[in-house]
């Protein structure tokens, strides 16, 4: 298990307890009540950390490398019924972007994520997240299939961003996430949207539309991460604590704003914590959201979508 830095005081309990526990299993010592007492002591710890994490906390609780990504959430509402579809039929399958069939329940979808990797040859595998052009013309591609057999989409979201390189500039990553974005909006299907990580920039947005948006407790929604806006602002990382603060860019600040639909409780300590509670959490919200959009008509669909995107943001006349 790795901790981070706020969660030290939590790593200290729990090295405690685990101590107790040898020597109560090892002596004729009863050290029961010690125990409990450090139980107790760490139960309040936690509350008292997770109830008052900072924009930026959260921001490193989205990237803690124990967290669940997206093919974790697929086997776990899916099982063994996921069918992964790949390529754009232009370049080539992106490894960053990964979708395909699955059930969760009874109800068949179209699930497009990003995926990120578990170690370093994993990471660089999945090019950390970073889709290219060819990872969103597959998701696009997979969009219109679902469209064409009424498939609602889900898509889950986990990714610092489009991958900048020149590359994917020369062969049209603005295009492409453009695209994706209008297409989107005019998809005849219901689209189901839920953040599991980080959801930063145009990388997010790609996939991103939705008629029901939803973010975890411990995510981030911004147009820009928190160290990019400090660099281009200050010329330096050392403020990215400041500029998460000043992005408004934790799931309640986004909700405030009412540029997401909803938030899924994470279990205490966050999704990583407790994958098994997570897990449930989103496959209950997904199968009841679904259910606000299925009866819907495709014109209807669309007309609401759009108009829910149009009502977005205030300006003065």
């Amino acid at each position: 298990m790795e901790y981070l830095e706020f969660e030290l005081p939590i790593k200290e309990l729990e090295a405690q307890l685990q101590k107790c526990q040898i020597i109560g299993t090892e002596s004729e010592v009863d050290v029961s009540e010690t125990c409990k007492q450090i139980e107790t002591k760490l139960i309040a710890t936690k509350k008292d950390i997770y109830k008052n994490l900072t924009p930026w906390q959260r921001v490193q609780m989205s990237r803690h490398p124990n967290r669940p990504y997206t093919l974790d959430y697929v086997k776990a509402l899916c099982g063994e019924s996921f069918l992964e579809l790949h390529g754009d039929r232009n370049v080539k399958d992106d490894k960053a972007m990964i979708g395909g069939l699955g059930k969760i329940g009874d109800q068949t979808f179209m699930i497009i994520g990003q995926q990120k990797g578990y170690n370093t040859k994993t990471r660089q595998y999945r090019n950390f997240g970073m889709a290219n052009p060819e990872g969103y013309r597959k998701a696009l591609r997979l969009m219109k299939s679902a469209e064409k057999f009424g498939i609602p989409v889900l898509t889950l979201i986990d990714t610092p961003g489009a991958y900048p390189g020149l590359e994917a500039e020369e062969r049209g990553q603005g295009e492409a996430i453009a695209r994706n974005i209008l297409e989107m909006t005019r998809l005849k299907v219901p689209i189901l949207t839920v953040i599991i990580g980080e959801g930063a920039s145009g990388g997010a947005l790609g996939i991103g539309i939705g008629d029901k948006v939803m973010m975890l407790e411990n995510t981030w929604y911004s147009v820009i991460s928190p160290e990019s806006c400090s660099s281009i602002l200050w010329r330096s990382w050392e403020y990215k604590e400041q500029a998460a603060d000043a992005l408004k860019l934790t799931a309640t600040d986004m909700k405030k704003m009412k540029l997401v639909d909803e938030i899924i409780k994470e279990p205490l300590g966050g999704a990583h914590s407790d994958r098994e509670t997570t897990f449930l959490s989103v496959r209950d919200v997904v199968l009841k959201s679904y259910e606000e959009f299925k009866n819907l008509s495709p014109k209807e669909l669309v007309k609401n979508r759009m108009d829910k995107y149009l009502n977005m943001g205030v300006f003065k006349g």
